[in-house]
């Protein structure tokens, strides 16, 4: 990271600027990067689909809902038409339990890919600018491209 911060500062040569502009912001991008990992983390993704509806049970819901990928119910009794056995209560739908603490967080992974995106786009578009200077002052260091402007202008 501070290569390329020194490269920024230090160097005359705008191409070289242009270097280090991306050396320090590929280290900045993996340190987001690194900062968002966590060891043995899953993905945030159900693995199960959920029924169709909340008040569907495993065994009278729509055939989507009674597929092997449905939760299924607690302590279920058919003769009570699907519902628990002790009161009546609703039924309960068991998912995979997931610790909250293994899951991985996507948003910094997400935020470093825009910004990769918004340097290449800059990148390019700061290509161009140099080769516009180069076109206008036939040089690409930055003191005599600043010479060259304060004596007011090109001699053609």
């Amino acid at each position: 990271m501070m290569i390329g911060l020194w490269a920024i500062i230090a160097k005359n040569n705008l191409i070289k600027k242009l270097i280090g502009l991306s050396l320090f912001q590929t280290a900045i991008i993996l340190f987001y990067v690194s900062l968002g990992v966590k060891e043995g983390a899953t993905i945030p993704i159900i693995e199960k689909p959920p029924a169709a509806k909340q008040s569907d049970t495993y065994d009278n819901g729509p055939k989507e809902a009674r597929s092997n990928y449905a939760p299924k119910e607690i302590a279920s009794d058919n003769k009570n038409g699907g519902m628990p056995s002790e009161g009546k209560k609703a039924a309960k739908k068991v998912y995979p339990r997931v610790d909250p603490n293994m899951i991985a967080n996507p948003l910094p992974h997400v935020l470093m890919l825009t910004a990769i995106v918004v340097g290449v786009a800059t990148l390019g578009v700061a290509l161009a600018l140099v080769q516009v200077i180069f076109r206008e002052f036939g040089t690409l260091e930055e003191d005599e491209v600043l010479k060259v402007i304060k004596e007011g202008g090109k001699d053609e």
